[in-house]
């Protein structure tokens, strides 16, 4: 767990702050292509958002020919990482957890980087593994859980690789976090599948496929999860989709005039719905897609390599309805950090010692 450090950036958290205001905790996710910051402060079971921030900044751009972080993508993953880093700082943040994914994992470069990060901005990120990854994912996503269901599949694509999480809904309490009954991750994702996959002058149904076959040779060699199989072929399963390729579809299947997290958060959409989000993407040109409110110029090339990921998915563990989430990693985080720190209180005032001595600010 990292705190909100002290170095050149970031104040020691809490300093300054008063006692009646509320506090606030922090999660930001540095992954291949986004970086992501939300601020919230505790709300009942759940928090209310303070402030969000994203930045499209590309870090694992050329990184699967390389091997490494390219200058150029480093400095844009820094520029959004010093506005992160002000963000926390003015909101007096007491309580923050910053992590680095697949491209920081992955790259030669990823732990040097990281040590300028923390240098440049007093932002201390950790890299986590894919297994935590999932599991963050699938808390993020917890409201979103159909109970009455028997089993979920939680898919959180990212840019450099996606999680798959099954969970066990049989016999689950009604709340809380469900078992998890397998989990996979594959070094796939937008930025990667899209740079394997160059789109020529026109998309095309056989350029999409390849897409999506590649994607299931590295999914359907597993098999830790085959003993729900009979559960989604009997469509007692559904789908929870978390990405910005994801939400990108589904507001294109709204036709939103521009992106309401509103009214994509949460939303049903049908196997046939993606199906023809999918194709209706596959016949628009390059510049028509960056055109879409719901896509924009930098995801325009992204989009297609989300669409065959989730198809891919689809194919293998098929399910009539798919639920889309506009939230995942951070609000997972954020929620750890929540119960961490609700968890400890209440340990003080039954008189018990404290498994982590308390932070300074407290």
């Amino acid at each position: 767990m990292t705190e909100a450090p002290s170095a050149p950036g970031v104040p020691t958290p809490g300093r300054e702050r008063s006692n009646s205001e509320p506090a606030c905790y922090a999660a930001l996710d540095l992954g291949t292509n986004n970086c992501r910051l939300l601020i919230a402060t505790p709300q009942g079971t759940g928090f209310r958002v303070v402030e969000a921030y994203s930045r499209i900044v590309r870090l694992g751009e050329g990184l699967g020919l390389s091997g490494r972080l390219s200058e150029a993508a480093m400095e844009r993953a820094m520029a959004a990482l010093k506005i992160s880093a002000e963000k926390v700082r003015r909101r007096r943040v007491i309580r923050l957890r910053a992590i680095a994914t697949q491209a920081c994992r992955m790259a030669q470069n990823g732990p040097e980087f990281l040590e300028r990060v923390f240098t440049e901005t007093g932002l201390r990120l950790q890299i986590i593994a894919p297994q935590e990854e999932a599991r963050l994912s699938v808390a993020g996503c917890l409201n979103l859980i159909d109970r009455s269901a028997d089993a979920a599949l939680v898919l959180d694509v990212g840019g450099g690789s996606t999680e798959l999480s099954w969970v066990e809904l049989r016999g689950a309490p009604p709340f809380g976090m469900p078992p998890l009954k397998a989990w996979l991750s594959i070094p796939i994702g937008v930025v990667s599948l899209a740079e394997r996959f160059p789109e020529g002058q026109t998309s095309t149904q056989v350029w999409f496929r390849a897409m999506v076959d590649t994607v299931k040779a590295e999914i359907g060699a597993f098999r830790r999860a085959d003993d729900l199989r009979p559960v989604f072929d009997a469509d007692r399963a559904h789908l929870i989709g978390t990405s910005g390729a994801i939400t990108s579809l589904a507001g294109l299947h709204l036709n939103l005039p521009r992106y309401d997290r509103a009214q994509v958060d949460g939303l049903w959409m049908t196997r046939d719905e993606c199906d023809a989000a999918a194709g209706r993407l596959l016949g628009l040109s390059a510049r028509e897609r960056a055109n879409q409110p719901c896509i924009g110029p930098d995801r325009a090339d992204l989009v297609l390599a989300g669409a065959a990921i989730l198809q891919a998915v689809q194919d293998l563990w098929p399910c009539s309805r798919v639920r889309v989430a506009d939230r995942g990693l951070r609000e997972g985080i954020l929620l750890s950090l929540m119960s961490e720190r609700s968890g400890r209180k209440r340990r003080r005032r039954r008189g018990a010692r404290p498994a982590v001595a308390p932070m300074a600010a407290q």
